[in-house]
């Protein structure tokens, strides 16, 4: 884990230096044809302007913007975490489009950096620095859930190449994306933890099937994905065969970096709507309605203060405070949703005339699952008891 370190008064100036030159540049460039991307996208959302948001994303990279953090002979600014947090936040703060290219710059490509080889990162990083190549995360299963030491789907090597079977669920923007990377079980006989690998799978090819999934708002971000002898070459694979459990963990821990910072002011910002919306309708005047908005608000202090103090710290252990950063929001953000539904009242049952979803139904609805993808409430809360607290396993 990187440490953020204190400022001293040159780094301070750096730092103020970088973020206005963010704030111009967002300001120049959210106009003209991309003027109308603002605040459109993200999850639940990511059916908006996809075409065009992945022109932005372009125009990101281009002028320099993506994969900050990376080294510089990959493209990157060898920006600091401090930095990298600035740009994040600035980007919420401008209401910037949602990344459609988010799964590469903030999972596959630190992974690749950390764990890949050398010619995994010539291949592999180019495409996602510019944006060229957009990737989907092969984790979930039907039968294993949030469970990834559960999943069964197998790969085996047939000369030259895997030859992958089985199926992935809740797999977001499979349906767009080039490339997925597969946990996949590659020793026969093997349980739990063992005999995983990490694998780099093209999606374009006949042993693919991407399915759509109808979700409660109508839209279809996730997806199932059936493997039937896909194939992919013998050294895609990121460290060595029956790794991939490791690999996969430090896959998620570099999901809840600083990008998590961006993602609270996103959150301040709903929060802040919702709280406009109870004084247009009444609703602050509710004492109930009143207590949970102020909670809400502590809320985020929180989590902003558990991100701020886990990425100071090199001693914290990573796979706990990740599961805790997971349990933070995706239980703060659901009961946002149940927030805006009781500000609005009976109002909140009805569609328009066109049977529409209006902004805070489609929150409501589309949070209830925030505490089941990227890991359900109850396997991080596992996650934290049994390897952080060292209590005794649970029955399986």
């Amino acid at each position: 884990m990187v440490a953020i370190q204190t400022s001293d008064s040159s780094t301070a100036a750096q730092d103020a230096a970088f973020s206005a030159e963010v704030r111009e540049w967002l300001e120049q460039n959210l106009n003209g044809e991309f003027r109308a991307l603002r605040g459109l996208g993200g999850p639940g959302r990511e059916h908006e302007a996809f075409d065009e948001r992945l022109a932005w994303d372009r125009h990101l990279a281009a002028a320099g913007w993506t994969c900050l953090g990376w080294p510089a002979e990959y493209g990157g600014r060898d920006a600091t975490v401090r930095q990298q947090v600035i740009f994040h936040e600035e980007y919420a703060k401008a209401n910037a489009p949602a990344r459609v290219s988010h799964v590469g710059e903030e999972l596959l490509g630190p992974t690749v950096l950390a764990f890949g080889t050398q010619a995994q990162k010539d291949r592999f990083l180019p495409g996602v620095r510019n944006v060229t190549e957009l990737w989907c995360q092969g984790y979930s299963e039907p039968g294993a859930g949030s469970d990834l030491a559960a999943v069964s789907t197998s790969a085996h090597l047939d000369g030259d190449e895997w030859s992958v079977n089985g199926q992935k669920i809740w797999t977001s923007l499979a349906h767009v994306a080039d490339w997925c990377f597969v946990i996949a079980r590659t020793e026969k006989g093997s349980a739990r933890h063992k005999g995983l690998s990490y694998l780099l799978v093209p999606m374009n090819q006949p042993g693919i099937e991407v399915r759509p999934i109808i979700q409660l708002t109508g839209t279809s971000e996730f997806n199932e994905v059936f493997f039937d002898n896909a194939r992919t070459a013998a050294d895609l694979v990121i460290g060595e065969p029956g790794a991939g459990w490791r690999i996969a963990m430090g896959t998620l821990a570099f999901e809840r970096g600083v990008s998590t910072l961006g993602q609270q002011i996103r959150f301040a910002q709903e929060l802040a709507d919702v709280e406009a919306l109870a004084r247009r309708t009444g609703a602050a005047e509710d004492p109930l309605i009143a207590d949970r908005i102020d909670r809400a608000w502590v809320g985020l202090r929180v989590m902003r203060a558990h991100a701020i103090r886990t990425m100071a710290s090199a001693e914290v252990d990573d796979s706990g405070q990740a599961s805790v950063s997971k349990l933070l929001w995706a239980n703060w953000h659901r009961g946002l949703g149940e927030l805006a539904m009781a500000v609005l009242g009976p109002q909140g049952l009805l569609a328009d005339d066109n049977d529409d979803l209006n902004e805070w139904q489609r929150m409501y609805l589309f949070t209830r699952a925030d505490t089941i993808y990227g890991g359900s409430n109850e396997v991080q809360r596992n996650i934290i008891s049994e390897r952080v607290l060292g209590l005794p396993r649970e029955a399986r």
